[in-house]
């Protein structure tokens, strides 16, 4: 095979090939970082570049392979991590300036387990400063997404999106707190997943809200996704609120099909107002054609959660502000303009409109939790609206109504539900729109039922062909 083939092969491929000696981890390495060298000026999904770390990591796997001393469906495999995790003596950014020189000397446990894994870590990716949202100010560069260099690659895990869908990486991990992973997915038309909250240690990841922030991966393909998480899951004693159980194999079951299955359609919300027409049309023929595949399709109606975003929102911006609370005090002029109008507005939040979102929060978690005691699956769009355009000046659009709907969160009305209720959410490739611009498809299941996710993504991914594109780039 061409060296500048092997990009474009999926993670589980790759490693398939390694099996049989037809590609080597050394190979794919320097495979992928010279493709970073041509086309990441670009797109600035990586903040760093750890070749030579790489190259190290390549080699072991190689001789480890060779040996027969095979560790699992990564191994050798080039991934990158969104600079939210801490890495042993790599410069960990957290995307904002006042990290700029920051370098842990431990590993975050999903770093550990990583290389436990025996994947080869490429390097570090660009992401909206501290994981708060969309970011103006991007010190290591705006982020760009390769279907449309002039539009927003999603956010925060921007990075993870740009590098895994130009082929910069085999397979990424963003961080989810409120659509982190799931809306660069939809943009990026990709397969990223948000863990059920407690799967994944966030042991060593640098904090946005403590009881929703989530890390997963951002993956080309189901099989892809399921692997990455498969190997960064577990029982973790660093972080007390991981489930002690043993991790399933994800991939066992994955071909079952959708026969059977029961997907609650969530029309109001495909239906809304602020919807754009591709994007409904993309996810309405989605849902039909699952229907197709053998999976039994009905109506489900979840009243709060058209005010997830408001309830989201809420919560977010005051525990962010608590995080931030004495780099705010020290140094405001170092944050990211519209970061620090959201932690100032969480400082001016309330008491008692924190604790009446809190409780909420238990309201919509209850409504969606019985919805999936009559469904397996529930389906929604990903964002309502394309890919958006990167913006030209900091601040708010100047407009009142586009203001409000911002600061409420406005499209995350469809990913805070997932967060809100702390049940797990994937988003898949379902089409593209007018201006050829990704769009996805959520589907969202019950606690710790990542697999019955999987399942239904991969029939839906094998029996179309929008996973096989390419970005122009």
């Amino acid at each position: 095979m061409e060296r500048n083939e092997i990009p474009f092969l999926s993670a589980t491929e790759l490693a398939e090939l390694y099996r049989y000696c037809d590609v080597s981890p050394v190979e794919a390495t320097e495979a992928y970082l010279s493709r970073i060298e041509q086309v990441d000026p670009s797109l600035n999904s990586y903040i760093t570049v750890t070749a030579e770390q790489a190259r190290t990591e390549a080699r072991q796997a190689e001789s480890e392979i060779a040996a027969g001393n095979l560790r699992g469906p990564l191994h050798g495999v080039p991934v990158a991590v969104k600079d939210q995790f801490c890495t042993d003596g790599v410069l960990t950014t957290g995307g904002s300036e006042i990290l700029r020189e920051y370098v842990p000397d431990y590993d975050a446990t999903v770093m550990r387990k990583l290389k436990e894994a025996g994947a080869v870590l490429l390097g570090k990716l660009n992401m909206s400063e501290f994981a708060m949202g969309d970011a103006f100010h991007h010190p290591y560069g705006r982020p760009r997404n390769p279907w449309d260099l002039s539009r927003n690659p999603g956010t925060s895990s921007s990075g993870s999106g740009a590098a895994t869908a130009a082929f910069l990486c085999a397979t990424s991990l963003g961080e989810d707190t409120a659509g982190s992973i799931r809306g660069p997915a939809a943009f990026c038309g990709l397969v990223g997943i948000r863990p059920t909250w407690g799967l994944v240690s966030r042991y060593g990841m640098l904090a946005s809200t403590w009881s929703m922030d989530a890390a997963g991966p951002i993956s080309r393909t189901v099989r892809d996704c399921a692997v990455t998480l498969g190997a960064i899951a577990g029982h973790d004693p660093n972080d007390s609120y991981t489930r002690n159980a043993p991790v399933p194999d994800y991939l066992d079951g994955i071909d079952a099909g959708v026969q059977g299955l029961r997907i609650g359609v969530i029309s109001d919300r495909i239906n809304a107002e602020g919807v754009e027409p591709d994007v409904r049309d993309a996810v309405n023929s989605a849902v039909a054609h699952m229907g197709e595949l053998g999976a039994t399709v009905e109506e489900v109606s979840i009243p709060l959660l058209a005010q997830s975003a408001a309830i989201s929102t809420t919560l977010i911006y005051t525990d962010a502000t608590a995080v931030h609370r004495q780099g705010l005090q020290d140094h405001p002029e170092k944050y990211d303009h519209n970061n620090r109008v959201r932690l100032l507005t969480g400082a001016l939040i309330p008491a008692q409109a924190h604790h009446k979102a809190a409780r909420l929060r238990q309201v919509i978690r209850n409504q969606i939790l019985e919805a999936l005691q009559r469904v397996d699956v529930l389906a929604l769009p990903t964002s309502s609206v394309q890919p958006t355009p990167i913006p030209t000046e900091a601040g708010m659009a100047k407009n009142g109504k586009q203001d409000f709907l911002t600061m409420l969160g406005g499209r995350r009305t469809y990913t805070t539900p997932s967060n809100l209720a702390n049940v797990p959410g994937l988003s898949i490739n379902c089409g593209f729109t007018s201006d050829n611009l990704p769009v996805g498809l959520q589907l969202v299941g019950r606690p710790f039922d990542e697999a019955t996710l999987f399942r239904a993504a991969y029939a839906y991914e094998q029996s179309t062909d929008w996973h096989t594109r390419r970005p122009p780039v």
